[in-house]
């Protein structure tokens, strides 16, 4: 969401840095609360760098399992923190190495682009 300037009608849109420290910030904060995470990032356009006004943030975390469906995951997980609207994937660890284990455009894509906040790995 844009945020005001100091003493300035302009809003401006959050950048990288911004967003990469909410997004740890948050991740900390549910890993402290949450058992089972074994791992947050972030892809897409804030991983590049070619983030702009209205970018949303995607997300991707990993977990020990689940007995939700794939795409009822995200719908408990608290993404109002975060300073841009967030979309969230959540796999088990099964099935991340299974997406990871078929390759394909979209896991290759993860695999090169993902930032992840934790556990930090830079």
């Amino acid at each position: 969401m844009p945020v005001r300037s100091l003493n300035s009608r302009v809003l401006r849109w959050p950048d990288k840095t911004r967003v990469d420290e909410a997004v740890r910030v948050w991740a900390s904060d549910l890993v402290r609360r949450q058992a089972g995470i074994v791992k947050i990032g972030y892809f897409g356009s804030y991983a590049r760098g070619d983030w702009g006004v209205g970018s949303d943030l995607d997300l991707v975390a990993i977990v020990d399992g689940s007995t939700e469906p794939f795409g009822e995951r995200a719908r408990t997980w608290d993404l109002s923190g975060l300073p841009v609207h967030a979309d969230l994937l959540i796999y088990t660890s099964d099935e991340w190495d299974q997406l990871r284990a078929r390759g394909g455009r979209f896991a290759r894509t993860l695999e090169l682009e993902t930032i992840w906040v934790h556990p930090s790995i830079t």
